[in-house]
């Protein structure tokens, strides 16, 4: 009798157990994410400027974290390591979230963190899951918040798409323009205050 090859792994989190596929590099927060937020079925990777954009933010905090001796040397270039393999499109799949998440973004957060330690760990020669290494609160998330981490890797984001989204509102200002003029003989009424106002093309 043969033993079946293992298909999951379980780690555990503040909350208890969790049971996550044996060769993801996300963890628990990651998994508890994916079965509280099924909302639209578009996942984050399907932003991989975003993704990138998490990568750097991570590399920059670890960076500045080393520089100011809060964090581990060490620790610091496996952090950056794995964020420059994400930055170039590496573990994209490993970002399953729905892009629709409560919680101001803090399980895509967690997200990064978790595949970064897990990744970090595997560089280290050590199993994923062993968060006493290199963890993704204390390590790779150190003296950082949701609440910063987000809303910059959004502005990366748009940074990091300004051409397909220049080109995408000069098509929209185009139609619009079109729209102006094909429509330029009828009259309707403008609104105002929720009321009908003047008559205007």
């Amino acid at each position: 009798m043969t033993n079946a090859p293992q298909i999951e792994r379980i780690e555990k989190d503040p909350l208890g157990p969790v049971s996550i596929p044996v060769d993801a590099y996300y963890g628990p927060q990651t998994a508890r994410g994916i079965a509280n937020f099924p909302i639209s079925g578009i996942r984050i990777s399907h932003f991989p400027n975003f993704i990138k954009a998490l990568a750097y933010v991570k590399m920059a905090a670890a960076r500045a974290n080393a520089a100011l001796g809060d964090l581990d040397e060490q620790k610091a270039d496996v952090i950056c390591q794995v964020c420059a393999e994400i930055a170039v499109g590496r573990h994209l799949g490993e970002f399953p979230l729905d892009v629709f998440q409560g919680g101001a973004g803090t399980s895509t957060n967690m997200n990064i963190n978790e595949v970064i330690a897990n990744r970090g760990l595997e560089i280290m020669g050590l199993p994923r899951g062993t968060y006493d290494h290199l963890h993704p609160n204390n390590d790779v998330n150190f003296a950082q918040s949701t609440n910063d981490v987000y809303p910059t890797a959004i502005r990366v984001a748009i940074l990091l798409s300004r051409g397909a989204l220049q080109g995408a509102l000069e098509q929209l200002a185009g139609e619009l323009e079109a729209k102006a003029e094909n429509f330029s003989d009828v009259i309707k009424l403008g609104r105002t205050q929720l009321q009908d106002a003047v008559p205007m093309t």
